[in-house]
C-alpha cells in the first residue's frame, strides 16, 4: 500500500512534464491528462478503502532517509478523504474545461498551457494534503501558488491581470508567514516533522506555543480566506475563466481550513483557541454573507458566500471536540463539491444569458431549463435546505457546538442560523431574477431586490457563443450529482468523517506511525 502515496503527487507532475512536452498536440495533452487524474483518483479510493478499514496510517520515508532527517508522506483518513475528494473535483472540472475549450477554441483556457498548469496545482494540493512535516506542506502551497497564478491570469485581459497581481502580492505575503513560522518553529525544537513536533511542541512554555501558532494561523488564514484575511478573494476569483474559478473556489480555501485543523489537533493542542476561533467564525460568517447580499454579479455574490461559508468550519475547529472536528470534516467535503458545482452551473449560465449579472439575465427557465434544475439543487443544498448535505452538515454542527460549556457557542449557532437563510435569500434572488423572470422584462426592470446590489467593476457584457456544449453540461452534472450522493450516503460518510476526527484528535496515533519505536 505504501508504494502507492508517493504516486499522488509524482503521476501528475510526469503528467505535467508530457503535457508541456506535447504543447502542439491537443488530443494527447487531453488524453494524458484525464488519464493521469483518473489513475490518481483511483490511487486515492484505494489508500481511503485500505487506511480506513486497517486503520493503519499510511507513511513512506521518501529516498529511505528517517525522520527528522527526511522527507515523510503520510496518508490518514483525514488526509486520504481530501485527496479523493479533490481529484474527483479536479476530474470534473477538467471534463469541464476540456468541453469550453473545444468550443471556444480555447480563447480563454490555451490547451497548451492549462493542462500542465492544472496538473502541477494538483499535485501541490495532494503534496499539501499528505505532507508529514511542515516545510513540505510549505513546498505544497508554493506549487498551488505557482501553478494558480497561471491559471487565474489566462487570456491576459486586464482585470485578470489586476486580479492576479493582487492575488500573488497576498498569497507571497501568507507564504513569507508560513515561512517565518517554520523557521521560529525549527528554531525552538529542531525539527520540522510534525509527528516530532507534536511532542517537543509541549515542551516549550505556553507563551512561546501561543506565538508560533499565531504565525501559523495567520499564513493558513490568508490561504483559507477567514475574516479579515479575505478581503482579496471576491476580487481575485470571478474574473477567471469559469473551470479555474470552480477549482479555486472549491479546493484552494480548503488547503488552508485543513492545514489549520492539522496543526491545532497535533501541535497546538494545548493552545487555547477556542475564544479567538469563535470570533473569527461569528465575523467570517457575518461580513461573508452581508457582502453576498451586496452583489449583483453571480459569481462575486458566491464568493462571497464561499468566505461566509468557511466560518462554519472554523466554528467546528473551534468547538474543539470530536464531535465538532468529525462535522467540521463532513462539512468541507460538502462544501468542495458543492460550491464547485455551482461555479460551473454559473459557467453555463454565463453561456447561454451572455452574462453573470442578475440585472442582465432573464428568461433562462425557458432558454436552458436543464441548467436551471442544476443551478436549484446547488443553491438549495448551499443554502441549507433539508434533505441536502449543506442541511446535515450544519445541523451536525450546531448540535456538536451545543454540547460545549462554552455560552459564545449560541452565539454561533444564532449567526450560522441567520447565514444560511441569508444564502438562500441570495440564491433565491438570483433564480428569480436570472431564470424565473422573463426575459422580455429585462430592459428598464425596476425592483427593491436589485436596489442595493452593485455591478462587478471588471463587467465585461458576457460571452461570444450561447451554445451548450454536451461535455460542459454532463461535467456539471456529474458534480452536482456529487453532491446529491452526499446526502443519500450521508450515514456511512458521517461515520467515515467522525472516525477521521478521532484519528486527528489522537495525536499518539499519528506519532506512532511515523516512529513505530516512539518519537527520539
Amino acid at each position: 500500500m505504501n508504494v502507492l502515496v508517493p504516486l499522488l503527487v509524482v503521476l501528475p507532475l510526469v503528467g505535467a512534464a508530457i503535457t508541456l512536452i506535447l504543447g502542439r498536440n491537443p488530443r494527447l495533452q487531453v488524453t494524458i491528462s484525464i488519464s493521469t487524474l483518473s489513475v490518481v483518483t483511483g490511487i486515492a479510493g484505494i489508500l481511503l478503502f485500505v487506511v480506513d478499514t486497517t486503520g493503519e496510517t499510511a507513511v513512506v520515508k521518501v529516498g529511505g532517509w528517517e525522520p527528522p532527517f527526511g522527507i515523510v508522506l503520510v496518508v490518514d483518513r483525514l488526509s486520504a478523504m481530501m485527496v479523493v475528494v479533490s481529484a474527483l473535483i479536479l476530474l470534473g472540472v477538467l471534463v469541464f474545461a476540456i468541453g469550453q475549450g473545444i468550443a471556444d477554441g480555447d480563447r480563454d483556457t490555451p490547451v497548451s498551457i492549462f493542462h500542465p498548469t492544472y496538473l502541477i496545482l494538483s499535485a501541490g494540493l495532494f503534496d499539501a494534503f499528505i505532507a508529514g512535516d511542515l516545510f513540505n506542506m510549505y513546498v505544497g502551497f508554493e506549487m498551488l501558488l505557482a501553478a494558480s497564478y497561471v491559471l487565474l491570469t489566462l487570456g491576459g485581459t486586464g482585470a485578470r491581470i489586476r486580479a492576479g497581481t493582487t492575488y500573488i502580492v497576498v498569497s507571497l505575503v501568507s507564504s513569507l508567514f508560513f515561512l517565518a513560522a517554520i523557521a521560529l518553529i525549527y528554531g525552538a525544537t529542531g525539527t520540522v516533522t510534525m509527528a516530532l513536533l507534536s511532542t517537543r511542541i509541549q515542551a516549550l512554555p505556553l507563551d512561546v506555543q501561543i506565538i508560533l501558532c499565531a504565525a501559523l494561523l495567520i499564513g493558513f488564514g490568508v490561504k483559507a480566506a477567514v475574516f479579515p484575511l479575505s478581503f482579496w478573494l471576491p476580487d481575485s476569483y470571478p474574473t477567471a475563466p469559469a473551470p479555474v474559478t470552480a477549482v479555486f473556489a472549491g479546493l484552494l480555501t480548503k488547503v488552508g481550513v485543513y492545514a489549520i485543523i492539522r496543526t491545532d489537533k497535533l501541535l497546538f493542542f494545548a493552545v487555547p483557541l477556542a475564544i479567538p476561533l469563535m470570533v473569527v467564525a461569528f465575523f467570517t460568517l457575518v461580513i461573508g454573507i452581508f457582502g453576498a447580499l451586496t452583489q449583483a454579479d453571480v459569481k462575486r455574490l458566491l464568493s462571497f458566500t464561499l468566505v461566509s461559508h468557511i466560518g462554519y468550519m472554523i466554528f467546528g475547529i473551534a468547538i474543539g471536540t470530536q464531535l465538532g472536528t468529525g462535522a467540521t470534516i463532513y462539512y468541507i467535503v460538502h462544501h468542495i463539491m458543492v460550491q464547485t458545482a455551482l461555479f460551473v452551473s454559473v459557467g453555463l449560465i454565463e453561456r447561454v444569458g451572455r452574462s453573470t449579472s442578475i440585472t442582465h439575465l432573464g428568461g433562462l427557465l425557458k432558454k436552458a431549463p436543464f441548467v436551471a434544475i442544476l443551478f436549484f439543487i446547488g443553491a438549495l443544498n448551499l443554502g441549507g435546505i433539508p434533505p441536502f448535505s449543506g442541511f446535515l452538515g450544519k445541523v451536525a454542527l450546531f448540535e456538536a457546538g451545543a454540547e460545549s460549556p462554552n455560552p459564545l457557542v449560541y452565539v454561533l449557532i444564532g449567526a450560522g442560523a441567520l447565514t444560511s437563510l441569508l444564502t438562500l435569500y441570495a440564491l433565491m434572488r438570483v433564480w428569480n431574477k436570472a431564470f424565473w423572470r422573463p426575459a422580455a422584462d429585462v430592459k428598464g426592470y425596476e425592483s427593491p431586490l436589485l436596489a442595493s446590489v452593485r455591478e462587478s467593476p471588471d463587467e465585461t457584457g458576457g460571452v461570444v457563443t450561447a451554445t451548450l456544449p454536451k461535455l460542459m453540461v454532463a461535467a456539471t452534472t456529474g458534480l452536482i450529482a456529487l453532491t446529491v450522493c452526499l446526502t443519500v450516503f450521508a450515514g456511512p460518510l458521517f461515520e467515515l468523517s467522525e472516525r477521521a476526527a478521532v484519528g486527528v484528535a489522537t495525536p499518539a496515533e499519528y506519532i506512532d506511525a511515523v516512529f513505530p519505536g516512539g518519537a527520539p
